[in-house]
């Protein structure tokens, strides 16, 4: 039988910016950690994501920095290519946002549009009077009016909760705050997530258990009350134009974009690997049954989680949804939540320079926002994987036995041995409990264990063992497992322990202090960024 297809889907971050180390530290990280996991138990896995151009961050900062968008667009997709690349994940790339993107996009609107799936609703919209705009998502800013916290349009990125049309408090104007601010109704159509609440319900029940507490008592929120009505056009000037007759002069609103952006980004990504289709949305229709999984910030939970949700329902049974969503929350520096704007940040390039690239992903994955709050050090990176990664995984490498002679056998304690390994290894991968943070901390654990008995361990079960937590540690520590394995190493998880075992070499691993192979090539170079973005990826 052939394995069950897979695709993973990280939030689609705005082309305004480079990424940061918050933003590599939540959806990124954990999705590329996740689908290098299945593509070692032999899954086909699709690891994409696309830059969301349409936002209005992008005018936003462009407006800030003196440039027209189209060219922050271009130099902040270039950033974050060269960003994802330098960490090592596991994505094709970014695809372009091309002719064939935005037919794709129409393709999948036009669709619900003809199906009837949309109305007509006349809302009030806060307007800025001298610059004759209205005002939504990035452009304002306000209070929230659920948690009272500063909130943009949209959504709060505090408690979560949407905001739609006049309901964001005390709105400004962010280009001009002086700017006065009243109404001005217009006519918009939105897709009523009301009429697909039997059909939610049902989905978050049946996938309760595989959510974190956090996101899923955000979930539970929003569904005690009325659902909200999703805008799908909006009077503005900076997306794609909406091709609906009853609404002239629209955009499609930007959030619901991400959709069919992520389809086509899959469609992308499958054609470089090889898997052309003529039909774009062909590998996420129902009959082909992906595992179709989301990483996104907490901040994201109403878009990735609901909005996005009742898109794909609303075209009936075509599409597959979502098995999980994977949901951080957000990393601090200093104590205090990463901030592009307050220039409160470390670029992710600029971290890759200091420090190489296995440190820097096991450092993150160790300390990853999971259930709440973390917090980023770089003295504590050095030290901590220092002291409980590079300092025993080298005592060890130097105590496994020579590579060249031939096969050593493997007792059965050495069997059971390194089947418990997998097994806790596989417990921290697994959708229903993934956790980065307990597979670097089984790693780290099992590790300092291994080199501390060394000498007193058969070379075989030695090598049995050392192969599973080689295996194991690859999705986090990519450079050194990729020599391993170029050096003849078995990698894949999964399956019997062996009865007999060939030595190998276990690569060691670099200092912390030092930078070599901390970029893998010119490409990702640092210094390749945007100063003063926002990037809005829900990381």
């Amino acid at each position: 039988m052939t394995a069950r297809p897979a695709i993973v889907v990280a939030a689609t971050p705005t082309s305004n910016g480079d990424l940061h180390v918050g933003h590599m530290a939540g959806p990124y990280l954990a999705g590329d950690v996740y689908s290098r996991y299945l593509a070692a138990t032999g899954r086909p896995v699709i690891y994409t994501t696309v830059t969301d151009d349409s936002q209005t961050y992008v005018p936003l900062t462009a407006h800030r920095s003196g440039r027209t968008p189209a060219e922050l667009a271009a130099t902040s997709t270039e950033q974050i290519r060269r960003t994802l690349t330098a960490m090592g994940l596991s994505m094709e790339g970014l695809p372009p946002i091309d002719d064939r993107y935005r037919a794709t996009v129409l393709e999948f609107f036009s669709a619900l549009h003809a199906a009837g799936r949309f109305r007509l609703r006349t809302v009030r919209l806060p307007y800025a009077q001298r610059s004759g705009t209205y005002l939504y998502d990035g452009l304002m800013t306000g209070t929230c009016p659920d948690c009272l916290e500063t909130s943009s349009g949209g959504v709060c990125e505090n408690c979560g909760h949407p905001n739609n049309y006049d309901e964001l408090l005390e709105p400004r104007y962010n280009l001009d705050p002086t700017d006065p601010v009243t109404y001005r109704e217009a006519t918009i159509l939105v897709l009523p997530a009301e009429e697909y609440r039997e059909r939610l319900t049902a989905y978050y029940k049946e996938r309760e258990g595989r959510w974190r507490p956090h996101a899923m008592q955000l979930v539970h929120e929003l569904l005690d009350r009325p659902l909200p009505e999703i805008p799908i056009t909006i009077p503005g000037t900076w997306g794609i134009k909406a091709p609906f007759p009853e609404v002239p002069g629209q955009i499609l609103y930007p959030w619901v974009e991400a959709m069919p952006a992520v389809i086509y980004s899959t469609w992308w990504s499958a054609a470089r690997r090889g898997q052309a289709t003529e039909a774009v949305d062909e590998h996420w229709r129902a009959e082909h049954g992906a595992e179709l999984v989301y990483f996104h910030g907490f901040d994201n939970v109403y878009h990735w989680g609901l909005l996005d949700l009742v898109m794909l329902m609303a075209h009936g049974d075509r599409y597959i949804t979502p098995l999980g969503n994977v949901v951080n929350e957000f990393y601090d520096l200093g104590g205090a939540k990463f901030s592009t704007s307050k220039n409160h940040l470390i670029w992710s390039d600029d971290l890759l320079s200091e420090v190489p690239r296995d440190l820097v992903r096991f450092y993150l994955s160790l300390t990853a926002p999971e259930f709440q709050r973390t917090n980023f050090d770089l003295d504590e990176l050095r030290a901590v994987t220092a002291r409980r990664l590079v300092e025993p995984w080298n005592r060890l490498a130097a105590a496994l036995p020579s590579p060249g002679s031939g096969p050593l056998a493997v007792s059965e304690a050495g069997r059971r041995r390194a089947a418990a390994t997998a097994e806790r290894f596989r417990l921290c991968y697994a959708l229903d409990g993934f956790s980065p943070a307990r597979a670097a901390e089984t790693l780290a654990t099992r590790l300092e264990r291994l080199a501390a008995t060394a000498g007193d361990t058969a070379p075989g079960d030695l090598l049995a063992e050392v192969r599973v937590l080689l295996a194991n540690a690859a999705p986090i520590l990519v450079d050194v497992a990729a020599r391993a394995s170029a050096a003849g190493a078995d990698l894949r998880i999964g399956g019997e322990q062996p009865t007999a075992i060939r030595p190998f070499p276990l690569p060691p691993l670099p200092s912390p202090d030092s930078d070599a192979d901390a970029v893998p090539d010119a490409d990702s170079a640092a210094g390749r960024r945007v100063a003063a973005g926002n990037t809005a990826t829900g990381a």
